[in-house]
């Protein structure tokens, strides 16, 4: 069969379902799509034929795993095998599972372990799982940062959250495998670099060591020689945990690559230069700014075609992008879309195999400007806009109907650079004397 000439498109609902303290906040019910069927057959009309799709744990089984109820599930996956659409099958996504487990308990992967084999014995046709939707992010966000649940705000927290998540990745895909062996494991991540002064050479090499653990993990590369090993090891995982991975590694079928224009970070100790910005303390340093690369004068960005290329480089495995959202005007949506698109091809036609560029948030997105630390904050339209009685196409509509269908899409806007292109991004700058940063 002859190789296409170019990645497909594929599509994505945003559909996190975050716990802050003891209160849920769920995408689904908040774009409508919980109530809508129709938007699957919205989804089809695009040209769309693979969709990353939930059956979330905390949906499914919200108090108890001895009494599931399936009707929503049922009722979307056989719609999606009727309209021809391939479901990549999220398990859980930016969560901390139900209510009776966390990411900080051990009943967390023994859970979704048993969760996972479920839908796999109610689903055998299902190919494609992400049962951990970015373990790295999440784990930073609710074991270092103190975003979201159990609200860590230490390595040690971190650490445990991560390992957690992985282990129950390897679960899940175990206990899939043994119902359907053939099952694939497209396992998600946020990808960025961090750059910063020399000042903080250390804190910028350990964040780019740090950016790679879940695959590294996974694919067994996490050794003794690792440099992470001994901070993982300090910071209470047993040896024995890792070993796990190291003996029987889960490489992941697909790296899904999840890049945004706010993956790029710079740090910087100079806390003078950034009023107003949230001090972040690190392993190597006490106090610095982490901020968008993008918007700092003077800060080194490398871009997603770079970083793809960098995958590839590490792991040689199958990628896709399977995130791809701007929130911003229409026409810069567009053009992020687009030159993603772009940069997808270039890179599979250099030699690369990548499969697929993932519209993501087809229905938008609700208060990720805030972290989902707040609710009805904002919303941020995708190629449909929820606002009204019914979902609305918007400019991204044609856009990625001319991919999914014919492989290219023209329109004079997207001949123009965009904001992050543009000199109009910068809020700070750290043009210095000496000019000189630390890069990966």
């Amino acid at each position: 069969m002859k190789q296409a000439t170019t990645v497909e498109v594929w599509g994505g609902v945003e559909c996190t379902c975050r716990r802050v303290g003891d209160n849920y906040s769920d995408q689904l019910v908040r774009n409508g799509h919980r109530e809508r069927l129709d938007d699957l057959d919205r989804f089809a009309d695009l040209g769309l034929r693979t969709l990353r799709y939930p059956v979330l744990w905390e949906h499914v089984a919200p108090e108890s795993l001895d009494n599931p109820d399936w009707t929503w599930p049922d009722e979307r996956l056989a719609r999606l095998q009727e309209l021809g659409i391939t479901p990549i099958v999220g398990l859980v996504h930016h969560g901390s599972g139900p209510r009776y487990t966390s990411l900080a308990q051990p009943n967390f992967a023994t859970g979704l372990a048993r969760y996972a084999r479920m839908v796999a014995e109610r689903y055998p046709w299902v190919m494609d799982y992400t049962p951990v939707n970015e373990p790295l992010t999440t784990a930073r966000f609710s074991g270092l940062y103190g975003l979201w649940y159990p609200h860590g705000r230490e390595d040690t927290t971190f650490v445990r959250l991560l390992i957690n998540q992985l282990y129950a990745t390897w679960l899940a895909m175990r206990a899939i495998r043994e119902v359907n062996p053939a099952a694939r494991l497209v396992q998600t991540e946020d990808l960025g670099q961090a750059h910063g002064t020399p000042a903080l050479a250390q804190q910028v090499t350990f964040e780019n060591h740090r950016r790679w653990l879940t695959f590294d993990i996974l694919t067994g590369r996490l050794t003794p020689s690792h440099p992470l090993w001994s901070y993982l090891r300090t910071n209470g995982i047993a040896e024995a945990e890792l070993q796990v991975f190291i003996d029987n590694p889960l490489p992941p079928d697909l790296l899904g690559i999840n890049h945004y224009a706010t993956s790029e970070r710079y740090l910087d100790e100079r806390l003078n230069l950034f009023p107003g910005e949230h001090a972040l303390r690190g392993l190597h340093h006490a106090a610095y700014a982490d901020l968008q690369a993008l918007r700092v004068e003077g800060a080194p960005v490398s871009g997603p075609e770079a970083l793809l290329r960098a995958t590839w480089d590490r792991y040689h495995l199958p990628i896709a992008i399977t995130e791809a959202h701007l929130g911003c005007t229409r026409e810069e949506q567009m053009r992020w879309l687009y030159q993603l698109w772009q940069v997808a091809n270039r890179v599979r036609a250099s030699g690369v195999d990548l499969r697929a560029l993932t519209v993501w948030s087809l229905l938008g997105a609700f208060d990720w400007d805030n972290l989902l630390t707040q609710d009805g904050a904002s919303y941020e339209a995708g190629v449909y806009d929820v606002r009204g009685a019914q979902p609305r196409p918007t400019a991204l509509h044609a856009l990625v109907e001319g991919l999914a269908k014919r492989g290219d899409y023209a329109h004079p806007v997207l001949t123009d650079p965009g904001w992050w292109q543009r000199t109009i991004r910068f809020d700070w700058s750290v043009k210095a004397k000496d000019d000189a940063y630390c890069r990966a």
